[in-house]
């Protein structure tokens, strides 16, 4: 922990689930796990014809296990049923609808109810919470407003919680460092590849990063590395912590790490049954096991999800700061995976290579192009600017001993392109770091 604050470890009161029995929290999972799906299969005709299909229905479910027979769902069904075919209540009921960017194709549209509202707030809240927040902190929003859920779900928390928001938005990187420096928040949440943009532009103003009053990070939206947190932690001098949701199961706030422990995120698993499946199968997998995260909505009303695919890749773990257990460091996406020469490749285990290397920055793209009738990946990573000057022996000798570093530890031989420090464009939001020509 880098700058950890005695108010993060004051006593303070949980919401008394958060620290029940493994027994009553499983026997309100079940409880409403079984209304879930009859309310489901009553109220969503997709849900009918699927269980039905797969030849179950709601009353087949006696224990929490047995909702491995029900079939999975994915985005694609989403897209099927645009825009509102999975609602399970009247359209009139839903007081605010969200949706993707529909880069690849239409977007996926999810709907709340005031109810389900309310439960995101709390659900924020309880995270903001559990990431060291307390009632009376200054919160700097610099998640995307709009269509995205990260900028109002993180907005609605910290009011619920009792903090004074900024609601910055993304973007207008020296606006984001006069308010920081003018209002002293105490904590920032934001994606975490903008989290280092920002940094650049302390930089440029000639102030040091860790100077701010910042002392918490809570960062989401995207796959980062502990590395990446160390290199936050370091140059801001506060505590990065996970945040992690997505729009179908209901936004950010579907779990968060805990400032006592930091050893992943806990699901808030009154609200969001996880599973882990062989990505391949589909067959459940044991706790500890990796695999496909998989989550069921147990109280939503508008867009109830049973067994939704959410293509991010990780494992269930025992709970620690909380009874709810916790899920791994989001390894990365199912969907980001690249397979070059016949290996899987992710991002996240690049980045953890490049943030090893003092002399590399942390800002960096993956190039697939074609060499004949085979794949080829170059990596494009920026120097950081104490070593943009160096000689071209020594840019030579980095740019090598990346690609042993990454060919010992990942097995697929690449290039690598050291570029100028901001040569790599920076994202106001999610970090785009593939770029796929192979068919340009």
């Amino acid at each position: 922990m880098m700058a950890m604050n005695k108010r993060a470890f004051e006593q303070y009161e949980l919401d008394p689930i958060e620290t029940a029995s493994r027994d009553e929290l499983q026997a309100l999972q079940l409880s409403r796990l079984k209304k879930t799906l009859a309310n489901c299969y009553r109220d969503i005709a997709h849900y009918r014809k699927s269980f039905a299909a797969a030849g179950v229905h709601p009353g087949d479910l006696k224990t929490l296990s047995d909702l491995k027979h029900f079939p999975l769902m994915d985005k694609q069904d989403l897209r099927e049923h645009y825009p509102f075919g999975l609602f399970g209540v009247p359209r009139e009921e839903v007081v605010r609808i969200h949706a993707s960017s529909g880069t690849t194709g239409k977007p996926t549209v999810v709907g709340y109810t005031r109810a389900d509202i309310d439960l995101w707030t709390d659900m924020m809240a309880r995270s903001i919470r559990a990431a060291g927040g307390r009632k009376g902190d200054i919160v700097h929003v610099a998640f995307g407003y709009g269509l995205f859920t990260g900028g109002l779900g993180a907005h609605y928390g910290a009011e619920r919680l009792g903090c004074t928001v900024v609601p910055m938005g993304g973007g207008q990187g020296a606006k984001q460092v006069q308010l920081i420096q003018d209002f002293k928040p105490d904590i920032i949440m934001v994606t975490p590849s903008y989290m280092l943009a920002l940094a650049e532009e302390f930089v440029t103003q000639g102030i040091d990063p860790a100077t701010t009053s910042l002392r918490l990070g809570i960062h989401g939206a995207e796959p980062w590395s502990n590395k990446m947190r160390g290199e936050i932690e370091r140059t801001f001098n506060l505590d990065a912590l996970d945040l992690y949701g997505l729009s179908e199961i209901i936004g950010p706030g579907v779990a968060q790490e805990c400032i006592e422990t930091k050893d992943g995120p806990t699901i808030w698993e009154d609200h969001f049954y996880p599973e882990i499946i062989n990505p391949e199968t589909g067959e459940v997998l044991p706790d500890g096991e990796h695999g496909e995260l998989v989550f069921t909505s147990l109280t939503k009303q508008a867009l109830p999800m049973v067994r939704y695919r959410t293509r991010d890749l990780t494992c269930l773990l025992p709970g620690t700061a909380r009874t709810m257990r916790r899920m791994e460091k989001n390894r990365g996406r199912t969907d980001d995976m690249m397979i070059i020469r016949g290996v899987n490749v992710f991002p996240s285990q690049i980045e953890e290579l490049v943030l090893k290397d003092e002399r590399l920055a942390p800002h960096y793209l993956l190039e697939i192009t074609k060499n004949g009738p085979l794949d080829a990946l170059t990596i494009k990573v920026e120097t950081r600017p104490g070593f943009h000057g160096a000689s071209e022996s020594d840019l030579n000798a980095c740019a090598a001993g990346l690609i042993k570093v990454v060919k010992d530890s990942v097995g697929v031989t690449t290039k690598v392109e050291l570029v100028a420090p901001l040569a790599i464009p920076r994202s106001m939001g999610k970090a785009q770091r593939i770029v796929d020509k192979r068919g340009s």
